[in-house]
């Protein structure tokens, strides 16, 4: 193997022209893109906690039920509907960069669009899917389920912010509304008025100003343009309709549970489960900080350095999220009782479950996009799908009779079989040897140079800075 392959994440050669890439003073190279991103997924988490404390311990486990109740749909229906538009459009700016303005013109109008059908979707369906909840979080719930099109918009900014290089805006993107929603729910806790309708308002219109940000930086980066915008559109669902599926089955994945757990049970677990699902998913930043540089990286590069890359992506990210994940598996009881109260340590086994579900389902979704860079995203919208044909059926059964527990369960089973789908697609479609995900000590050592030369880079940035103020 070349040096080059044997580097994941070197910085590779930007398919955009030089001189625009000249003008990219916020391109980051490839490790200094994972690191922020890391950087950046640990500040959310840390956050997240503090959100997720402060409401499990005010509300209680049937407040916090019904906070995920009125809340979880945005989010759901955005990433339900995306129609694989991200992933197309990362892959068709990257390859067609002299089209960017109608790509993304095209992209924001189809995300639009498929937003609105989600809130449709959710204003139609709310009652019948949450029945057993009060009728004043019910049309809450529909009410801030209209804020689907922006979610679904946010995620096209973001692909397109990423695919130029932009990471640093991506991640504010990510950091800023969960910042203003702590801020929001320390004031609503301190003056008295910390109620679930009062909390959902917090998560839900905190997202407006980051959203205006993001559209005034776009216009200026990519001036959208809606010319030829049925060619724009046919050749962004061209890719994404075979990406879809990818998206389709993360989505599933991550929200599934949590839209059957609302479905089947009371608020009380509902609350538990969440609590414990929020304590599991921490571990997603590893795999989600790589994917978010990986994908635009591998686009365009030769087959065996995209293999290259994404079984080194993959080794390393999930050995750090195993570790991560002992620790939490270790300490879960004493995390539950210790930051959400004692009311929350029924979550003890279940959270056990996610913890190991959260470590395959990261391998799987770095090791998907080899697929994703070599334009063969349909072969993993399949194997995918037959994937989540598990999650369905085994919720149904497992559900009622176990509880949270059958929830988690019946992820982790789904997610083994994903994983398992994804790796042997490798010589069946690809003509390639199955990756090596078990970690090397060749992979210690390149985390070890990579972060010494990146802490070094950080110093000499600040050694100008200082400089250049003198």
């Amino acid at each position: 193997m070349s040096t080059g392959t044997s580097k994941i994440l070197a910085v590779t050669q930007a398919p955009f022209p030089a001189e625009k890439a000249a003008r990219r003073p916020h391109a980051l190279g490839s490790v200094a893109a994972v690191v922020q991103s890391v950087g950046t997924k640990f500040f959310i988490i840390a956050v997240n906690a503090a959100t997720g404390i402060l409401s499990a311990r005010a509300l209680q486990p049937v407040g916090r039920g019904e906070l995920a109740a009125m809340i979880l749909w945005p989010i759901f229906l955005a990433s339900a509907l995306t129609f694989g538009l991200p992933s197309a459009l990362t892959f068709r700016l990257r390859s067609n960069p002299e089209n960017r303005s109608r790509l993304l013109g095209a992209a924001l109008v189809l995300a639009t669009l498929t937003g609105l059908v989600g809130s449709l979707a959710g204003i139609i369906f709310m009652h019948a899917w949450i029945p057993q909840y009060s009728h004043q979080v019910i049309q809450f719930a529909r009410l801030f389920v209209l804020n689907t099109p922006m979610t679904a918009v946010l995620m096209v900014g973001r692909a397109a912010l990423e695919s130029h290089g932009d990471f640093t805006a991506s991640n504010k993107l990510l950091i800023i509304p969960p910042a203003l929603t702590l801020f929001w729910l320390i004031v609503l806790w301190r003056v008295g008025l910390l109620t679930p309708i009062n909390a959902a308002f917090a998560y839900v219109v905190v997202g407006i100003p980051p959203f205006i940000w993001m559209l005034l930086r776009l216009w200026r980066m990519f001036q959208p343009s809606f010319d030829s915008f049925i060619d724009s559109a046919r050749l962004l669902l061209s890719y994404g309709i075979r990406a879809y599926g990818i998206d389709l089955c993360g989505t599933m994945s991550m929200y599934i549970d949590q839209a059957l757990v609302v479905r089947a049970l009371a608020p009380q677990m509902m609350g538990t489960y969440v609590v414990a699902l929020s304590l599991s998913r921490i571990l997603n930043a590893f795999h989600a900080s790589v994917v978010m540089v990986l994908f635009p990286k591998a686009v365009n590069q030769p087959p065996d350095v995209v293999r290259g890359m994404t079984s080194r992506a993959a080794r390393i990210s999930t050995l750090l999220t195993a570790v991560a994940g002992v620790g939490i598996v270790s300490f879960g009881p004493h995390l539950l009782s210790l930051l959400y109260g004692r009311e929350y340590t029924g979550a003890t086994t279940v959270l056990r479950i996610l913890v190991l579900e959260v470590v395959l389902s990261g391998a799987t979704f770095v090791l998907s996009q080899a697929f994703m860079a070599l334009e063969h995203p349909g072969v993993v919208t399949a194997l995918q799908v037959l994937g989540l044909l598990f999650t369905l059926p085994l919720m149904l059964i497992l559900v009622p009779r176990l509880g949270i527990v059958g929830a988690g369960l019946a992820l982790l089973v789904s997610t083994t079989a994903r994983l398992i789908f994804v790796l042997a697609s490798f010589p069946l479609f690809l003509k390639m040897r199955i990756p090596n995900v078990l970690p090397k000590v060749e992979d210690l050592r390149f985390m070890a140079v990579h972060a010494s030369e990146t802490l070094q880079r950080l110093r000499n940035r600040r050694l100008v800075a200082v400089d250049g103020a003198d």
